[in-house]
């Protein structure tokens, strides 16, 4: 089964988001931030789906998703952004970037895993 790919720069929000999924039957590799995430990639991690918070040091996560749309193993995986922010023309930009999703933090596990069940179809155990 490919991993989750989980890229924030909160090591809590990492362990909380890759333990839900880890219950749910996923694997994940986590990064804690873009270029991290990039560099996974780069490396052969080739995720069913990417989650990234939007506020991340050097790199935020709509230049991620921007980024990993350009890389041939991630062109059509999907992408949600995961965040505090909640504005209008930030959603736009995400999805001109080529974000799948938006989720505001924080998130409800169960909510969380039906959006994933609906973007990963058996994706999980």
């Amino acid at each position: 089964m490919k991993p989750v790919l989980l890229v924030d720069d909160s090591p809590t929000m990492l362990a909380s988001i890759s333990g839900v999924l880890k219950k749910a039957g996923f694997t994940c590799e986590t990064a804690g931030d873009g270029q991290a995430a990039i560099d996974k990639v780069n490396r052969g991690v080739s995720p069913c789906l990417v989650i990234t918070d939007y506020h991340m040091p050097g790199m935020h996560g709509v230049d991620l998703i921007s980024k990993l749309r350009r890389v041939a193993s991630t062109r059509f995986v999907p992408m949600l952004v995961l965040t505090t922010d909640s504005q209008q023309e930030k959603r736009t930009a995400a999805r001109a970037a080529g974000a799948t999703g938006w989720l505001v933090k924080p998130v409800d596990a169960a909510a969380l895993l039906q959006v994933i069940r609906q973007l990963v179809p058996g994706g999980a155990a």
